[in-house]
């Protein structure tokens, strides 16, 4: 009779399994800007997770059964309100080169010391270091357009082809899906459900023991040998549950576009636990991290699935 084999309990890339320090992840850009560099526009925009719907699509992917076909999927909705230029970041070598405050908007009171005046187009022309090699922004979005809370996230965005140039025709608008660069696969940065403090059978897996064990039933049968004298990380053991940091990659987005010119996306009496869907949407298939609410940082994929790729949908309807 062949051993038992199975794979171990709880994969050991997620250690330590703790709380995110902070709700809105931060990018590591190097790998997506490399990839996307030549795409105009940001590379990444602040979201929040509307919730789950069914979608009808016509499925134009050719060479598969369902070509042709109305087909039923799962997707997301997410909410994008516009977004604005707190400071350009200039780069070299790796290093922050120089930083430019350009925005002092009252909200961002609540978040950051802002100075007493923002520089200028011209001001930050003069202001720019002789030499970078990359820049990039911190901005912020405007929360408060989509009537979940007053205070806006921050986070420090890549910046595609166009460089300076481009960033310098931004400050001071709003930044809307338009000047945004997400392609046809988005990768969606974003915290878990908190599920607190769990025990092993919950957090990793472990298969319930015989009724009349000893010692309990929801446990781990042994957490070591007598040597080396001590317990492993890898031993599975009771702790804190979600609020993890994640990453949802290759979401096909299935549709984006302004709610005003798709009023009918919105229920009667708006979505549950969150509301009406006021601002910009994107619609991607499957699910994204996080609870209703939970605000998340979307980016052009850094390791697109050439199968994903080829799919192709055309929104038909929302199912509720």
């Amino acid at each position: 009779m062949p051993k038992a084999k199975r794979p171990r309990r709880g994969s050991l890339q997620f250690y330590p399994r703790k709380r995110a320090r902070k709700e809105l992840p931060s990018v590591n850009w190097r790998p997506v800007s490399a990839l996307h560099r030549e795409q105009q526009g940001l590379l990444g925009v602040i979201g929040y997770k509307v919730g789950m719907v069914s979608v009808v699509v016509q499925d134009q992917t050719p060479d598969v059964l369902t070509s042709k076909k109305q087909i039923v999927i799962p997707a997301t909705l997410i909410e994008v309100p516009p977004m604005k230029i707190f400071s350009v970041r200039f780069y070299k070598n790796g290093k922050v080169e120089g930083e430019v405050l350009v925005a002092n908007d009252k909200e961002l009171k609540r978040k950051l010391k802002v100075a007493k005046k923002a520089a200028t187009k011209e001001e930050l022309e003069k202001s720019k270091p002789e030499e970078f090699d990359e820049v990039r922004v911190i901005a912020f979005s405007l929360v408060k357009k989509t009537g979940l809370k007053k205070t806006p996230d921050v986070i420090e965005l890549a910046v595609g082809t166009g460089g300076f140039e481009f960033v310098k025709e931004l400050v001071g608008k709003e930044v809307g899906l338009e000047s945004v660069y997400l392609g046809e696969l988005v990768d969606a940065r974003g915290v878990t459900k908190g599920k607190g403090w769990q025990g092993v059978v919950k957090r990793f897996g472990v298969t319930l023991r015989q009724h009349k064990s000893e010692k309990g039933v929801r446990r781990v049968g042994s957490i070591g040998p007598w040597h080396p004298a001590r317990v492993t990380f890898r031993t599975p053991m009771p702790g804190q549950l979600g609020y993890f940091t994640r990453i949802s990659y290759n979401l096909k987005v299935i549709a984006t576009g302004s709610i005003s010119d798709k009023q009918e996306l919105n229920p009667r009496g708006g979505f549950k636990h969150y509301g009406l869907v006021k601002t910009n949407y994107i619609l991607v298939k499957g699910s994204v991290p996080g609870p209703v609410k939970r605000a998340l940082v979307l980016t052009p994929a850094f390791r697109p699935s050439k199968a994903k790729s080829k799919t192709k949908y055309e929104l038909v309807e929302v199912v509720r």
